[in-house]
């Protein structure tokens, strides 16, 4: 990346699929210099922030926090976490964004141990070190639960996808975090996170590299080492958008990879329609608009859980206080 230092902008735009970030022609987050002092990461961490796209976050939350949400995936899906028989039903509406099908995404948004994670402050603090202001909205995104891929460990296949969640044909740069909590462990065998650091160190230019007609979303990444990330329950991954990234295959017998996703953004209480939407979803208990987010047809999460009741800082992530 340059070696340019610029501060961040305010205002926020809808990314593709799940993930909010900053206008387009604010600084990329790469290049942030730092005015707040760091409160979870360290420097050691930023530095790999800002050069290797992406940071972990050990024991963001408490083993029992992690927990609570894996409890509540189970039951959601209605799944038996002790037989394996119970793993492998049918995805019960279809995605429009068609890469999503079948990668185990669990269509709950609302739930109060989702919440508890989000307004839990070591993870909001990890995101105002990510973009040096306090203001933030926590994005109201999903989970996942991904039983073993029988057809991956048939065919030995272990790669997995590569992909960018944003269009990295765009001039300037989109601008985004995203993050993934891990809600059991995860790695080997079992899958995870994995990314492309090399290709992410030389953004700026790599796309005027790529030969006409590359897919900006899919990236040739040919020569260059992929990367895999370990976690253990309550470890908080968050990495930059213009990270090419994927999930490996869970090849292992009987392991289950869980996670949460868990971002946050800078909020923009200018925009009053995209507050109100906030709020909605919130208050409604159902899922975002967009391709990404088929919504649940059995309406399980209002049907079965409490609206989640939101402690100080909490209300300000969803935008029902203003920061000011």
């Amino acid at each position: 990346m340059s070696g340019e230092t610029v501060t961040p902008e305010t205002g926020v735009e809808e990314g593709r699929g799940s993930h909010s970030g900053a206008p387009a022609d604010a600084c990329p987050l790469a290049r942030i210099e730092k005015t707040l002092p760091l409160r979870v990461l360290s420097p050691e961490d930023w530095r790999h922030w800002q050069s290797r796209g992406f940071v972990v976050v050990r024991q963001a939350v408490p083993r029992e926090m992690a927990d609570a949400v894996a409890e509540m995936l189970w039951q959601f899906q209605e799944m038996d976490p002790d037989d394996p028989g119970t793993w492998y039903k049918p995805q019960l509406r279809e995605i429009k964004m068609k890469e999503l099908n079948g990668t185990g995404m669990v269509e709950v948004y609302n739930h109060q141990s989702m919440w508890d994670v989000r307004q839990y402050p070591r993870v909001y603090d990890a995101f105002v070190d990510i973009w040096d202001r306090e203001e933030l909205w926590a994005e109201i995104d999903r989970a996942n639960l991904n039983p073993p891929n029988r057809a991956a460990r048939q065919q030995k296949r272990s790669q997995g996808f590569i992909h960018f969640d944003v269009d990295i044909s765009q001039r300037p740069l989109p601008v985004a975090a995203q993050g993934v909590l891990s809600l059991r462990r995860q790695g080997g065998e079992i899958g995870g996170f994995q990314c492309v650091p090399s290709v992410f160190a030389e953004i700026d230019d790599w796309w005027d590299r790529q030969p006409p007609g590359s897919d900006p979303f899919r990236p040739d990444v040919t020569g260059h080492e992929i990367v895999n990330v370990d976690l253990e329950a309550g470890d908080l991954l968050i990495f930059n958008s213009l990270l090419a990234h994927g999930v490996r295959p869970n090849v292992s017998e009987r392991d289950v990879r869980m996670a949460q996703y868990v971002s946050m953004f800078p909020a923009d209480p200018g925009d009053e329609a995209q507050r109100q939407e906030r709020l909605r979803i919130w208050s409604e208990q159902t899922h975002p608009v967009g391709d990404p987010f088929p919504g649940d047809p059995r309406e399980f999460e209002r049907r079965n859980f409490p609206r989640a009741q939101l402690d100080a800082l909490g209300r300000r992530l969803l935008g029902l206080d203003p920061w000011t």
